[in-house]
């Protein structure tokens, strides 16, 4: 009696557990959706440990009641943000710019003179801004975007390929980066769907096969993404000195889209790949400050001292993406453009800037350390 006791309650539970993981749960039995229909699950309820977020507190609390101990370097607060922590950020640091320049993770500035003969800048650009698009609709993290891109133009430095199959790259890539960054990324046929079809799967599998092996499978390496989280908060905490408190917090926001707007106009320009990623999010810091800020110096010593970049470091990224900016390159690509135009980002693209950058900027002697 007492076994069949025992076999029932066995199989209430599983039945409560089955019952749990019905046909309305968003996560179960998931389809495969046209690019334009995909269903936005941000209503879902996450599956969050109350526990976890008990502890969280505590340590958030324990934290702030030892902010003397912990304290700051330099400009990294460890209870603005986790990924900045005073104690070890100086390390991480020196090992991204170490790795930045590391020849297997870098592109070749001018493959699409010596080693490619049937793909020019230009379609390269209308490549980037339609994987801005996809990773858009299939609200990929950022760090997804840059990554794909840098493994398309690392492959295109050591592969030649007919333009036909550019877009093949670019999804096999973006598929990658997907499996790299994201905890929930899309199907193999997802991005077949994109292509509308163009591909098979079985293509999409193979050149993501040849992607890996042509790269050796060192798929991780630091993006202007990287450093330009960072850079925007030392920037943040400069403005914080001189501005009232709603008017730096509402700078503080223009100036993150900004840059980040900035930065991704960068990826469709094939001339900012002669620039290391660092030395690209420190010219988009500058410039998004120069915008922000027309009258004051974009540039301080805080910012010098932690990119390791003078102004006239800067100089020729800066006016680059200045122009991308002004659509003086690039002006018909626009995508990223159009994302930001929307209000979630406070409509950055719109801001206006002054079409000339003052060349005493860039001088090293014009700054103080109080900027």
């Amino acid at each position: 009696m007492a076994e069949r006791v025992r076999i029932t309650r066995l199989s209430k539970k599983r039945s409560a557990a089955a019952a749990s993981f019905s046909d309305d749960d968003p996560f179960v039995n998931k389809k495969r959706v046209a690019l334009g229909e995909l269903t936005n699950l941000s209503n879902a309820t996450p599956l969050v440990n109350p526990k976890r977020v008990v502890k969280t507190k505590k340590v958030k609390k324990f934290v702030q009641a030892n902010a003397k101990t912990f304290g700051k370097s330099g400009t990294d607060n460890v209870l603005d943000d986790p990924q900045m922590c005073g104690p070890y950020v100086s390390g991480i640091y020196e090992y991204l710019h170490k790795m930045e320049v590391e020849p297997k993770r870098r592109p070749s500035p001018d493959y699409l003179e010596k080693v490619q003969k049937d793909v020019s800048a230009n379609m390269r650009g209308v490549l980037v801004d339609w994987l801005v698009e996809v990773a858009e609709e299939y609200k990929l993290v950022s760090e997804t975007l840059y990554l794909s891109i840098s493994y398309i133009d690392r492959f295109l430095s050591l592969n030649t390929i007919p333009r036909q199959r550019l877009q093949l790259l670019g999804v096999s890539s973006l598929l990658i980066a997907s499996k790299y960054e994201e905890i929930s990324p899309p199907n193999v046929e997802d991005f077949c769907y994109i292509t509308d079809n163009t591909y098979t799967k079985d293509e999409v599998v193979k050149m993501e096969a040849d992607i890996l092996k042509t790269l050796k499978f060192e798929m991780g390496n630091p993006t202007v993404r990287a450093f330009l989280r960072r850079y925007t908060n030392i920037a943040q905490e400069r403005w914080k000195l001189v501005s009232n408190k709603t008017k730096s917090q509402t700078s503080n926001l223009q100036l993150e889209f900004l840059g980040y707007y900035l930065a991704e106009l960068s990826l469709l320009d094939y001339s900012c790949l002669k620039f290391l990623p660092s030395l690209v999010a420190a010219s988009v810091v500058f410039l998004a400050n120069f915008i922000l800020h027309p009258d004051s110096n974009p540039w301080c010593s805080t910012l010098q001292k932690y990119s390791g970049y003078k102004p006239v470091d800067l100089k020729a990224c800066v006016f680059l993406i200045h122009d991308l900016y002004f659509g003086r390159r690039g002006g018909t690509l626009l995508s990223i453009r159009d994302k930001y135009k929307q209000h979630k980002f406070k409509c950055v693209a719109a801001l206006s800037s002054p079409p000339e950058i003052p060349v005493s900027y860039f001088e090293d002697a014009c700054f103080s350390s109080h900027h």
